[in-house]
């Protein structure tokens, strides 16, 4: 297309020529040359289609409007042009105007067209790895990418950003998409290829359909979590229906590829062939196996197409319900030893259900067969038949043999179950011993429950069972009646057994045997043919509520006295003081003296608990072996066994006690308060340290004595020992003490107490030195100084200096604290502080006494020395 030159000479100024009118008359003529010939190649360009149905011919179109526009806007900006346009601007001419519009309307599609070009050149690299590609895995690679980029193109483009624009440049890419998987899957040629790589091109391609799908959505969703992108608000059936429709065609095709490969070739194979030893009959299943692809290999209609879905549709159903047929024998043969059985189906007649059903399954296709009588007639047809009745055959082959051998077995067996007695135990021997162990168990044999079940069912599936059989599951509800009985009999005897400890269960021996002698006509004698099974299971639930009632009562005895030894235990032995007004704490001798006292009443109440206990047990003396004399032989190891867990409350006892006593020690809350005192020349404490080591020793002494209170008992009796004389003046008593305080536990607590006391006792001492800075207040004899200071006749100065000394040592005392707490001891330090000020004061005193001494010499030798010159003035 170009565009006209005017031939009349336009040589001069614009203002000049824009008044001739000559010239602007054959401008207005070339004006509208011009605006025609434009407004033409416009329409032109706006009419053209893309050329082809993939998204590449889209490219094509655009950059072809490009090239045509760009032509011809670069003629307009030429300088004849130009000047044309300036005269008739400048002459008002009537044409100007229409010029200019088509002129504006070039620009516009003209930059549209450069904008399309350059963003769409950034997909075309993407658009043609998708219409070229060698491969699915190319395209597969592909769609990721290109869905980024069309983001790109939605997100900057001034034209691509609206969806007229965008849905059908996505709808041409949708086409590509398809038009690659109409290319590769060939139906006619599909299951004639390798069957594995027939599987995997399908594969590939129902992937590739879905991934332009998954894509899409997956950019939609980054576009919506934005929140700052224009949303894609698409038509998705222009994008997806065609794309979805060919994936459901290819699923197709897959599910029919892997019936033919997984569950027939792969079964219909050499192992079965050996393992049938029928190698002509797996050649004509293969055959079959192979005719099933046939209505789908000739095809007169394009399955892919959405417009053929329905007759798909009965496709995909023939192919079904021929398979079926193939599938049930597969099924069959498969499972032929070890059947699938429904939830409560017992094995025989379990496996006759199952293969009824497969029998139904594959009847219901031959009757769907026969509605359609062409269909059965058929080659096709006849094959579908024969195999059906020859997987019928053997399904009712398989059904009668099941059922003999069952009726056969359970004419044999059940008999027999009948007559196992109606419990057994976890020993073959009548137990003596480790009686908790044993458990007796109801010997109802799952085989004749399992025989009830299978005769119900027999009968259901319309079989003859043997009447021994009919008989006994007649007695269902009986049986069921006794092992509910039994069970439940059993396991409250179980339970019952299972709270018993070692030393109850050795008490009870002869009530247990007595409980097992009544469990023997069950263990020995009676069986499932009995007619005394319920009588028997009612004596020994009897003697099973008389046994719970006397376990009861022991282990009420036994809860009574595992209180009073809770209580002993729980006792605390270091009852501390509390403090006399507010922080004024007992010294120390208070302070163990009170503990002392405390624990003498406490040692009271644990004595009166302690004897109790015998009490208690006399009283199950009473009830086991019906004497009171607290030493049964029954009752030996009883009493041994509370004697040990009496021994083993006291060793805690005093463990915890210590423990707590060192705990009180170490922590940093004094109990008591002990002072500090000059005792010329040292400082000491008050009491002194070894003192308070001596207490705190004697202390825990005292805490471990207190089990001497706890008399041992006699051997094999609950009894206490009585004194023994050993000669006229010594009397022993036997009690805990000897064993407890041999414990290692207590003797390490002990010494780690006593370790404690004394670092804490040489803490303090090294405290108190810090006072003996001022030991010469005290070391030093008065006398003595102040007869060689009076000897020296110091001056007033020196007097002064000295005052100033003690005066200061006073004052410094009093600004000391008077108090110090270290772990559990309070040091009182104002009886010290008292005596240091007071011997400081005492060097003062001493001092004045000198100091006045002297002036008053001096100041009488002053008189005598005035007197003396007056009297010589005046002779």
């Amino acid at each position: 297309i170009k565009l006209e030159m005017p031939t009349i000479n336009l040589d001069g100024e614009v203002t000049v020529l824009a008044t001739v009118p000559e010239v602007i008359e054959a401008l207005e003529s070339c004006a509208m040359t011009w605006q025609k010939l434009i407004s033409t190649a416009l329409e032109e360009q706006l009419k053209k289609v893309p050329q082809g149905n993939g998204p590449l011919a889209e490219v094509d179109l655009w950059r072809e409007r490009n090239n045509t526009l760009s032509a011809l806007t670069e003629q307009t900006k030429l300088p004849d042009v130009q000047k044309v346009l300036e005269i008739l601007q400048e002459a008002e001419s009537e044409h100007i105007g229409d010029l200019q519009i088509v002129l504006s309307d070039l620009r516009k599609c003209h930059m549209e067209a450069l904008d399309n070009v350059k963003f769409l050149s950034t997909l075309e690299r993407h658009l043609k790895n998708l219409t070229y590609g060698t491969g699915f895995n190319v395209v597969l690679d592909t769609i990721p990418s290109l869905m980024n980029a069309l983001r790109m193109v939605w997100i900057i483009s001034r034209h691509y950003n609206k969806d007229e624009r965008m849905v059908p440049l996505m709808e041409r890419i949708a086409w590509e998409i398809s038009a690659r998987v109409y290319k590769v899957v060939d139906l006619h040629t599909l299951f004639k290829e390798d069957r594995a790589a027939a599987k995997k091109k399908i594969a590939e391609a129902k992937s590739t359909l879905e991934q332009w799908k998954k894509c899409y959505f997956a950019v939609r969703a980054e576009i919506e979590a934005s929140g700052r992108e224009q949303h894609w608000e698409f038509d998705r059936k222009r994008l997806f229906e065609k794309t979805d429709y060919m994936t459901s065609v290819c699923q197709d095709l897959y599910d029919i590829l892997q019936v033919i490969i997984e569950e027939f070739y792969n079964i219909f194979g050499p192992e079965l062939k050996t393992v049938t030893g029928d190698p002509k009959r797996i050649d004509d299943l293969l055959r079959a196996v192979k005719g099933l692809t046939s209505p789908v290999e000739e095809l007169t209609f394009d399955p892919f197409s959405i417009k053929s879905a329905h007759d798909w549709k009965l496709i995909m159903e023939e192919f079904k319900e021929e398979v079926s047929v193939e599938n049930v024998k597969q099924i069959f043969v498969q499972n032929l030893k070890d059947p699938p059985l429904y939830k409560n189906h017992p094995p025989v007649a379990g496996a006759i259900y199952w293969s009824r059903a497969l029998f139904y399954r594959i009847k219901r296709t031959i009757i769907r067969f026969q509605e359609v009588e062409e269909l059965l007639a058929s080659e096709r047809g006849k094959e579908v038949k024969q195999i059906y009745l020859q997987v019928a055959k053997r399904m009712k082959e398989y059904e009668d043999q099941k059922y003999n051998q069952w009726r056969d077995g359970t004419e044999q067996t059940l008999p027999l179950l009948l007559k196992n007695t109606l419990l057994t135990s976890s020993v073959t021997e009548e137990p003596v011993t480790t009686k908790k162990g044993v458990r007796f168990i109801v010997n109802f044999s799952p085989m004749l429950h399992e025989i009830i079940v299978e005769t119900k069912y027999m009968e259901q599936l319309g079989f003859p069972v043997p009447e021994i059989a009919r008989y006994v599951a007649l007695q269902e509800d009986k049986y069921l009646r006794y092992t509910n009985g039994l069970k439940n009999m059993l396991d409250r005897y179980h339970r019952l057994m299972g709270t018993l400890n070692e030393a109850e269960t050795k008490l009870l021996d002869d009530h247990i045997q007595e409980l097992w002698r009544v469990f023997k006509s069950g263990h020995r004698r009676l069986n499932w043919n009995s007619l005394g099974i319920g009588d028997f299971i009612v004596r020994c639930t009897q003697a099973i509520r008389k046994f719970e009632s006397l376990v009861h009562q022991i282990h009420n005895n036994s809860e009574d006295i595992s209180n009073k030894l809770l209580f002993i235990e729980s006792t605390n032995l270091f009852k501390f003081p509390l403090s006399k007004n507010g922080d004024e704490l007992p010294k120390a001798k208070e302070f163990f003296e009170y503990l002392k006292c405390e624990r003498a009443k406490d040692v009271a109440h644990m004595v009166r608990k302690y004897t109790a206990i015998s009490q208690l047990l006399i009283k199950v003396e009473g009830r086991v072996a019906n004497t009171n004399s607290g030493k049964s032989p029954k009752l030996t190891s009883y009493y041994a066994y509370w004697e040990n867990r009496i021994y083993q409350v006291l060793t805690q006892l005093i463990v915890k006690n210590l423990q707590a006593f060192n705990a009180a020690i170490l922590a940093n809350v004094p109990l008591f308060q002990t002072e500090a005192i000059l005792s010329v020349p040292e400082i000491i404490l008050q009491p002194n340290a070894s003192e308070i080591d001596k207490m705190t020793v004697q202390c825990i002494r005292d805490c471990v004595e207190v089990t001497k209170h706890f008399v041992r008992w006699m051997h094999g009796t609950c009894i206490e020992c009585p004194p023994q004389h050993i000669k006229e003046d010594e009397v022993i008593t036997f009690s805990f003490y000897s064993d407890v305080s041999q414990n290692p536990l207590i003797i390490e607590q002990a010494i780690l107490i006593t370790q404690n006391v004394h670092k804490l006792l040489a803490s303090l001492s090294k405290y108190l030195n810090q006072w003996k800075r001022y030991h010469l207040l005290w070391k030093l004899d008065k006398g003595i100084v102040m007869e060689r200071l009076a000897a020296e006749k110091p001056a007033c100065i020196t007097f002064d200096e000295e005052l100033q000394f003690y005066m200061k040592v006073a004052q410094e005392v009093t600004q000391q604290p008077l108090i110090k707490d270290e772990q559990f001891i309070r040091l009182q330090l104002a009886p010290l502080a008292y005596t240091v000020q007071e011997n400081a004061r005492g060097w003062m005193i001493s001092l004045g006494k000198l100091l006045n001494e002297s002036a008053r010499e001096e100041l009488f030798s002053l008189q005598e020395e005035i007197q003396v010159g007056v009297f010589s003035s005046c002779c």
